[in-house]
């Protein structure tokens, strides 16, 4: 379905979403006392803008054959993937009370096992869940589906050697039915990415592998609506090439202590550094921090939502 150009987008509505996934990270994470705060934060626009409008997906017909497919390959930043999956009507808000316990549908790392209407694979060793979305969009491409594949890498990712395989695989079998986001912030658990493992120039690579590639502004969504709109255009005239989005963020965008520091790559802020980091972010204008648990979430059973 390529009509993100033919959409109509609530700037301010997606910003406010954003915001409203930045708290929703925070206070996840601090709830349970562990997690990945930064790769999240610095993620909040992507996941408000593809939940927000670019994806075409409907909460009440999750089966429809073409509907548009996505994959969050770097698992870990899943707080902001839960927070966006419950704004947008596919969870229960109170559920994301849940996140990272025993037993919970909201895993550490996404698990198909646990949400299978929702989580396309099991996300966690990093690089396969591009392979996996290559291997969707594929099938899609042989049963005719006019639905698209959007896959979430990190930048840190990119620096594995099945990355740059799917990379050869997308182009070699013509899978123009996908999106490679890269959400770029620089950093991962070691440090600098250049200095870890250097990627650059990485658009110039994906153009060399046979991708269309564009570059955008990771928190500014009209910059990264533009991106995703003239990917769409290139599609109505390249129906071959798969597409790219360099996405440049910040890790703990939003939060003035954790921003460009790794070391909130996988570190949890204590309460007192919590509630700073919530009136950095402020209060969204449309949408309501989640509630405790209710009596009925706590005594769901095992299946599907409800």
């Amino acid at each position: 379905m390529d009509s993100t150009v033919e959409r109509k987008i609530d700037i301010d509505g997606i910003k406010d979403l954003a915001t409203q996934i930045r708290r929703d990270v925070i206070r996840m994470i601090v709830g349970v006392g562990s997690g990945h705060p930064g790769g999240a934060l610095g993620a909040a626009e992507l996941f408000a803008l593809l939940y927000g409008g670019v994806l075409h997906i409907d909460p009440k017909n999750l089966m429809d054959p073409h509907r548009d497919r996505f994959v969050l390959s770097n698992g870990h930043i899943c707080a902001a993937f839960y927070s966006a999956l419950s704004l947008a009507g596919f969870l229960p808000r109170e559920e994301l009370n849940t996140f990272r316990r025993i037993n919970s549908r909201l895993q550490g790392h996404p698990a198909r096992v646990k949400l299978p209407d929702l989580v396309e694979t099991s996300s966690g060793p990093l690089g396969q869940g591009f392979s996996v979305a290559n291997g969707i969009a594929m099938a899609m491409k042989l049963d005719g589906s006019r639905g698209r594949v959007y896959c979430l890498v990190g930048d840190g990712e990119m620096q594995e050697g099945q990355v740059w395989e799917a990379i050869m695989t997308a182009a070699h079998h013509k899978l123009a039915n996908l999106t490679l986001i890269v959400s770029y912030n620089g950093l991962q658990i070691d440090g600098e990415v250049r200095t870890v493992k250097n990627l650059m120039p990485l658009r110039e690579k994906f153009e060399s592998f046979g991708w269309e590639c564009v570059e955008a502004d990771g928190h500014d969504v009209v910059s990264l609506y533009r991106a995703f709109t003239e990917l769409s255009v290139m599609n109505k005239t390249d129906q071959d090439k798969p597409k790219a989005v360099i996405a440049h963020t910040v890790m703990g965008k939003g939060v003035p202590f954790m921003e460009n520091k790794a070391v909130w790559h996988g570190s949890c802020p204590t309460p007192a550094q919590a509630e700073e980091a919530l009136l950095s972010i402020g209060k969204s204008k449309g949408f309501e921090d989640y509630p405790p648990l209710s009596k009925q979430t706590l005594s769901r059973k095992k299946g599907g939502l409800k």
